[in-house]
């Protein structure tokens, strides 16, 4: 845990990959994430407007909008100051998400929902940062030949997912100009509650991932249809900071 600690502030150290400078202000939580995959498929605009806010645009990459299914395994989960504390410091967590920008030119993520198997972080992040978290059952298998995913919502039989996701390439960082830099390298979330938009600022190295192949067996989580073989790439672990959330702007 205090390796876990160190490696996370350690991360304000690489700031190249970043398309604007860190925050000023102090961070308020690290966090390590582990075993993450990343699943994208192709998905019109105009399908996704009706659930984003009005002050945030869609972010397209030659022409289309993007909706990324994403699990993975939290471990070192702490506030500044503190390390992080046995029994309560790791979940598994299923995010469905898509990408935008607000009216400053700012990119980020919008999440559609967030499933996760602690009740204590679903309730905290609901209130401190006003995100779509959900209580789910949900486990991550994984070795090196392969991760194995399943996940089911807490009180909402219709909302499950499960797959099994094998790497087929080397690791390597993406170009900035790729379409994987644009699906991956984002570092704030966007929520929105009380007719204001809200930022939180996120840290962590550029990503380091892994074409892969996706076994997808159940795929029912996210708030659309979506059909046809996934974008799939495998992360290496990411030490992360987050900063507090801030308003942006009425809406």
């Amino acid at each position: 845990m205090i390796g876990a600690a160190a490696r996370q502030a350690r991360s304000v150290d690489e700031t190249a990959h970043r398309a604007y400078p860190l925050p000023s202000s102090r961070w308020a939580m690290g966090q390590t994430w582990e075993s993450l995959v990343f699943l994208h498929w192709r998905i019109g605009v105009d399908e996704l407007r009706a659930h984003v806010p009005k002050s945030l645009e869609i972010d397209e990459f030659d022409g289309t909008a993007w909706l990324g299914i994403t699990p993975f395994r939290v471990t070192g989960i702490r506030a500044r100051g503190l390390l992080p504390i046995p029994g309560l410091s790791s979940l598994n967590e299923l995010n469905v998400r898509t990408l935008v920008r607000d009216a400053d030119g700012k990119h980020g993520v919008w999440f559609f929902s967030l499933d996760a198997t602690s009740r204590l972080a679903v309730r905290t992040a609901r209130r401190v940062y006003r995100l779509p978290y959900f209580d789910a059952r949900m486990t991550i298998d994984d070795t090196d030949d392969e991760i194995d995913v399943e996940c089911a919502r807490d009180g909402a039989s219709g909302r499950v997912f499960s797959g099994i996701f094998r790497p087929t390439g080397e690791p390597e960082a993406a170009a900035s100009s790729a379409l994987e830099a644009f699906l991956t390298e984002r570092y704030c979330l966007y929520a929105e509650s009380d007719e204001t938009l809200w930022r939180a600022e996120i840290h962590h190295g550029p990503w380091v991932l892994r074409t892969a192949e996706a076994v997808i067996d159940l795929n029912a989580i996210a708030p659309f249809e979506l059909t046809g073989t996934p974008l799939c790439h495998i992360a290496e672990r990411q030490d992360v900071l987050i900063w507090p959330l801030e308003p942006v702007a009425s809406v």
